[in-house]
């Protein structure tokens, strides 16, 4: 081998390595830079498994080979005021998707038992709308208690805009968590809604945060977004300690204005969860919306980077089979955590 061979391959390892000590260093305490976090969104594709391996060395860190599952219902579906631009639920979406107002108690107990049944920690009901109304509030306090005295289950609630009162309501209720996504930058977010602000969405959380629930918030990539805007909502996130972030890969629904926007690859996916953990290091980080449809057959790389999926389908579209989400946390060697001992036994369990 030649002395410039030597050269350039200690250059290419030295290079590579970059991203493992780095993660050292958020290890040990190290807070990442803006110019940082964007350096990882433009690394190359020669990187991507040393990129992988650094973001692994940090989940192994906080949550060792562990997976969290959660499980979404869509208590109320369409019917809403606002126009976010991606959500095919909003007032400007012509996409054909069931509407209805939040389902009854039997409805709403059934999704627990599949949830249970899932192996899911979490069951998180959403409903659609700018905010609940006095109906839904009573019908999410009343239906909370029973769940988890039945089941066992975390509840995280998506309920949109809440006010104070609200918060206090659904922590006295025994809401655990909050699902409010900042979705974007604060300078990007007037591009993807004009109905309410990314503020408006801040103030939520903080409400939910002086309430003493837990947050869930995170955001949707491939929106037409810069990279500055993708680092900037990481830092919001970082900023209000936020406990649990899903992140999502736009999954562009005909008869939303994003409708045919779709442009990411499986490796951007896979450089903007590197970045959210890097960024996060303790926050629970879970690949949302889209994983299958963008991710693809690097689905297990991403699980090497997050520590929570969603198992079964989302809000009105759907997911892959729960056995082949089982399969690939078994061959990864991961576990699956938090469900109380009580549950029944899981469907769809993969053969041994």
């Amino acid at each position: 081998m030649s002395i410039a061979s030597v050269t350039t391959e200690i250059n290419e390892t030295t290079e590579t390595s970059r991203w493992e000590a780095l993660a050292n260093k958020v290890i040990d305490g190290y807070v990442l830079s803006f110019d940082e976090a964007l350096k990882i969104l433009s690394s190359d594709d020669l990187e991507l498994m040393s990129l992988v391996a650094g973001a692994f060395r940090i989940r192994r860190e906080y949550f060792s080979k562990t997976v969290q599952l959660y499980f979404l219902m869509n208590a109320k579906s369409g019917l809403c005021p606002e126009d976010c631009n991606y959500c095919s639920q909003s007032k400007i979406s012509t996409a054909p998707i069931p509407k209805y107002n939040i389902l009854n108690r039997e409805k709403l107990m059934d999704g627990a038992r599949v949830a249970a049944e899932r192996k899911s920690k979490t069951y998180c009901m959403v409903i659609s709308g700018r905010a609940p109304n006095e109906r839904e509030m009573k019908a999410v306090e009343t239906i909370v208690p029973e769940i988890k005295a039945k089941y066992g289950l975390n509840i995280c609630a998506c309920l949109g805009l809440l006010t104070s009162e609200q918060a206090k309501r659904l922590k006295k209720a025994g809401v655990d968590k909050v699902n409010h996504n900042l979705n974007t930058s604060p300078e990007h977010y007037e591009t993807i809604c004009t109905t309410h602000t990314f503020q408006d969405r801040v103030d939520t959380l903080k409400n939910v945060r002086a309430a003493g629930m837990e947050l869930c918030s995170g955001g949707i990539i491939g929106m037409g977004e810069r990279h500055e805007d993708i680092v900037k909502m990481a830092m919001e996130l970082r900023e209000l300690s936020v406990e649990s972030i899903p992140l999502n890969f736009l999954h562009a629904i005909d008869g939303t204005p994003l409708e045919r926007k779709e442009y990411l690859n499986p490796r951007d996916c896979i450089r903007a969860l590197a970045m959210m953990r890097f960024v996060n290091p303790t926050s629970e980080l879970r690949i949302a919306g889209g994983r299958e449809r963008h991710l693809r057959s690097l689905q297990p790389f991403g699980l090497m980077i997050a520590n929570s999926i969603f198992v079964g389908d989302y809000l009105t579209t759907e997911g892959q089979a729960p056995s082949e989400d089982y399969q690939m946390i078994s061959d990864l060697g991961f576990e699956i955590t938090g469900q109380p001992e009580f549950l029944p036994v899981a469907v769809d369990q993969p053969s041994e």
